[in-house]
């Protein structure tokens, strides 16, 4: 199977199935929950892994959401590198999930004037709004595949060279 698949209308289904799941454990502490990434593009070309960033006000509700979280199943994995957004895995023996174990997915936590929300938001939106630059990008994505030979480790790690320039002249513009 490629790495790199057309876009696939049930991307947007999973994405709401999840936010449902998520919205209801984390009632109260949440602004927002905002499905990002590649599979949040409709006609774009993604790797089959649905982004979503949590979005809170307070250094309390994360709290919060980092408890309920654990409850669900996770756990939190730190910034990664990625000051103000926090990322969540699910734990291999952990609480299991009939949905969560089984809709591939990245899930972050971020406050609202996180940058990094911000990017994501904008990138999206550029994207989503752009044909032609839906195009470029996808074609970039798959070269990049082609050159990994559909290796996903191999896939991130050259994505960052790569796809870097593109995705800051959009974030630039």
């Amino acid at each position: 199977m490629k790495l790199i698949q057309p876009y696939q209308p049930i991307w947007a289904n999973q994405f709401n199935t999840i936010q449902q799941i998520l919205n209801e454990n984390l009632v109260g502490c949440i602004i927002q929950i905002e499905h990002v990434g590649s599979t949040a593009v409709v006609g774009l070309a993604a790797k089959a892994i649905i982004d979503m960033d949590i979005v809170y006000d307070s250094p309390e509700d994360f709290k919060v959401i980092n408890e309920r979280l654990a409850q669900l199943g996770y756990y939190h994995n730190g910034d990664q590198g990625v000051p103000q957004r926090e990322a969540f895995k699910r734990k291999k023996n952990g609480v299991p999930h009939p949905i969560l174990d089984t809709i591939p997915h990245h899930l972050y936590a971020c406050p609202k004037d996180s940058p990094e929300l911000k990017r994501h938001l904008k990138f999206r939106d550029f994207l989503r709004q752009n044909k032609s630059a839906r195009l470029e990008y996808t074609a970039l994505k798959q070269e990049i595949a082609r050159q990994t030979n559909q290796d996903k480790a191999a896939y991130s790690l050259l994505k960052e060279t790569m796809a870097n320039s593109f995705i800051e002249g959009i974030l630039e513009s």
